[in-house]
C-alpha cells in the first residue's frame, strides 16, 4: 500500500511538471539571455528589448529611429558595445597582422583613432564589419559584431598561428573582376534623414569612380539618376582627439 502510494505521488509530480513544462522553458529561455551594463539604462529611457545573439538589447527607444537618427547628427550618440566581441591584440607584428585581415590602412592610424574596416575571407571577400582602434596602450581593439563572433574569433586565431600578410592583393584581383563583368553593382542603400534623399555604396568600374561622376542606378527595375560622392555623405562635427 506504501508502495502504491509512492507510485502515485511520483505519477502526480511528473504530471504536474509536464504540464508546467512550457511555461518554465520559456522563463528559461528569457532568463539565460545576457544583459548588458546598461540594461536597467534602457529599460529606463523606454528601450524596447529584444533578443539578438543571446543578449537583450533595446531595438528602439520612444522615439522613432528617424529622431534617433537626427539627434545623432545635431547632438550625440553613444552605442553599447557591451554584447559584442571584443577583442585586444597585442605583439610587434599586430599591425601585419590586422591588415592580413582587413581592408582598412591600419597602419596609419594615430593613437587611440579607430576605423570602420571589413573582415575578408582568404579569397578576398566579405565576412563581416568591425571597427579597428590603435589603442595608446601599444595593442589593437577590434570591435566586431555578436552575431559572428564566433566565424570572426576563429578566422583570427587561425590568422595568428598562419602570421601571413596575403588578404590585400587578392581582394583587389577578385573587385577588379567583378567589376568587369558586373559593371559596378550596389552594395547596400538606404534613406538619408539628414539630406532627404538616397545614398548608397557600391562598386563601379575605375573609370567611373571619380567623384561628381553621374551614373544611372537601377531601383526596383527602373534607372534613377546618381552622382558618385566622396564620403562621408553627411559632414562631420564630432570632436576628434589630435
Amino acid at each position: 500500500m506504501q508502495q502504491a502510494r509512492s507510485m502515485v505521488s511520483r505519477l502526480s509530480s511528473r504530471l504536474q511538471a509536464l504540464a508546467s513544462a512550457p511555461c518554465r522553458s520559456l522563463s528559461c529561455a528569457q532568463d539565460v539571455l545576457h544583459r548588458t551594463p546598461l540594461y536597467d539604462f534602457h529599460l529606463a529611457h523606454g528601450g524596447k528589448m529584444v533578443a539578438f545573439a543571446g543578449w537583450s538589447l533595446p531595438v528602439q527607444y520612444r522615439d522613432s529611429h528617424v529622431n534617433s537618427h537626427l539627434h545623432t547628427r545635431q547632438h550625440c550618440s553613444l552605442f553599447d558595445v557591451s554584447h559584442m566581441l571584443q577583442t585586444k591584440i597585442f605583439g610587434c607584428d599586430r599591425v601585419k597582422l590586422m591588415e592580413s585581415l582587413v581592408v582598412g590602412d591600419i597602419a596609419e592610424l594615430k593613437p587611440n583613432q579607430g576605423t570602420l574596416s571589413l573582415f575578408t575571407n582568404e579569397a578576398g571577400g566579405i565576412l563581416d564589419d568591425l571597427i579597428v582602434t590603435s589603442a595608446s596602450e601599444g595593442h589593437l581593439y577590434v570591435v566586431s559584431n555578436a552575431g559572428c563572433r564566433e566565424k570572426d574569433l576563429t578566422l583570427m586565431q587561425d590568422k595568428v598561428r598562419e602570421l601571413q600578410n596575403k588578404g590585400s592583393d587578392v581582394a583587389l584581383e577578385v573587385m577588379d573582376n567583378a567589376l568587369l563583368a558586373l559593371q559596378g553593382a550596389v552594395t547596400s542603400g538606404c534613406p538619408s534623414p539628414c539630406l532627404k534623399k538616397n545614398v548608397a555604396m557600391g562598386y563601379v568600374p575605375y573609370e567611373y569612380s571619380r567623384p561628381g561622376t553621374p551614373l544611372l542606378v537601377e531601383v526596383r527595375r527602373k534607372q534613377q539618376p546618381a552622382v558618385v560622392s566622396k564620403m562621408p555623405f553627411v559632414s562631420t562635427n564630432y570632436y576628434i582627439l589630435k
